[in-house]
């Protein structure tokens, strides 16, 4: 039997360890017994089987969790300084709980206070042109500065001028990757992973310490990219590229896609020309990434910043009280929810009764405009 611990990691990574069987029917299970009484149905194979056809090493799973194989885990992520978030537990991302498939357990190292923030993701080729790179760095360098978190895939290429753009401010980017956090690929980003632990970043994975880089690993790895993210942003990308793959991801999970054109004459931008043609917003500037996130909800206040409010951000002019509505922000009823000391993410949402993804839109915006600030730990309300 499973020792019990009050977050119940053991269990959490016990059913991790079923073979074969499918994240969201595993979920499933849960949400029908609860994650304690799954492992507590003794011999009573029926219960299980019944209707759900499972195997028997996938029954024998479930009635003899491999206790040892667990202890290697928790110490292996212990050895390589990463801390293992369950599903159920508030600081699991939101937004990531809402794909089809999403991880029961992910491994973090650095700042888990990320995984809530909200996050643009960007992604592109890996054998990016030189313009691609300097425009990636750029833009990112931009949107920490309008306080979104840079999501990419620690890969050579866009994906690390994204990383590297945001990294001109602390707390501004997160790597997910297809290996265990106990080693990086490539091998030669090991000083920009360091950099972004270094500069309260954070690098996460759904795989356990001392898992290799491979093929199948990857698409898996993208999935989360665009699940922790409001939108995925394509910079460069061929017509066959894990790049498509994520903004794949990115339309089944109701994500917003975003690509930057370039040259007909660039190969690397003929993904990002395909998606245009197929719906995806044309970026030109951040501006036309924010205003996508803009909402205007009828039932409440109006928050859409206008573009030349946008346009002045761009510019380095982050006196936005002139240009936003402030009178109407002041009265904003997600705003009544943020205290004067620190206030998580999770307890806005519960207080505010909002859903997770427009609560992070909101907060954004208050923030823009200086009404919140957000700390470590979540935001403070200024005024």
């Amino acid at each position: 039997m499973i020792n019990s611990s009050k977050n119940n990691i053991e269990y959490w990574l016990a059913l991790k360890l079923v073979p074969r069987l499918a994240i969201h029917k595993k979920i499933a299970f849960v949400e029908t017994f609860g994650l304690k009484a799954l492992f507590s149905l003794g011999n009573n194979s029926s219960v299980l089987s019944s209707a759900n056809n499972l195997s028997v090493k996938q029954l024998y799973a479930f009635h003899h969790p491999d206790r040892q194989k667990i202890a290697q885990i928790l110490q292996a992520s212990a050895a390589c300084n990463s801390t293992i978030i369950c599903f159920d537990e508030p600081c699991y991302p939101q937004l990531l709980k809402q794909i089809y498939d999403p991880p029961l357990v992910i491994f973090v190292q650095g700042n888990t206070l990320l995984l809530n923030a909200p996050q643009l993701a960007v992604v592109g080729s890996r054998a990016a042109s030189a313009g691609g790179r300097e425009t990636a760095f750029t833009l990112c360098k931009k949107m920490v500065q309008l306080n979104f978190v840079i999501t990419s895939g620690l890969a050579l290429g866009i994906d690390a001028a994204a990383h590297r753009g945001a990294l001109s401010q602390p707390a501004s980017t997160i790597a997910v990757v297809a290996t265990g956090l106990d080693q990086v690929y490539p091998a030669r980003h090991f000083s920009l992973a360091q950099q972004i632990k270094a500069s309260s970043g954070a690098i996460i994975s759904e795989f356990i310490p001392g898992t290799q880089a491979r093929a199948g690993h990857f698409p898996k790895r993208n999935r989360l990219i665009s699940g922790l993210s409001l939108g995925v942003l394509v910079v460069e990308a061929e017509l066959k590229s894990g790049s498509l793959i994520t903004a794949r991801c990115a339309l089944e999970q109701n994500r917003e896609v975003f690509a930057i054109p370039s040259s007909i004459a660039n190969k690397q931008a003929k993904g990002c020309h395909w998606l245009i043609k197929q719906g995806a917003k044309l970026v030109e500037q951040c501006a036309d990434i924010i205003d996508e996130f803009a909402f205007d909800d009828k039932a409440s206040l109006h928050l859409k910043c206008s573009q030349q409010t946008l346009k002045l951000l761009e510019q380095g002019d982050h006196k936005t009280e002139d240009e936003i509505n402030q009178k109407g922000l002041c009265n904003d009823e997600l705003l009544a929810s943020v205290g004067f000391e620190i206030t998580p993410v999770d307890k806005v949402v519960s207080r505010s009764g909002l859903p997770v993804e427009e609560v992070l839109i909101r907060l954004t915006m208050l923030e823009l405009s200086s009404l919140i600030s957000a700390v470590p730990g979540g935001y403070i309300r200024t005024q």
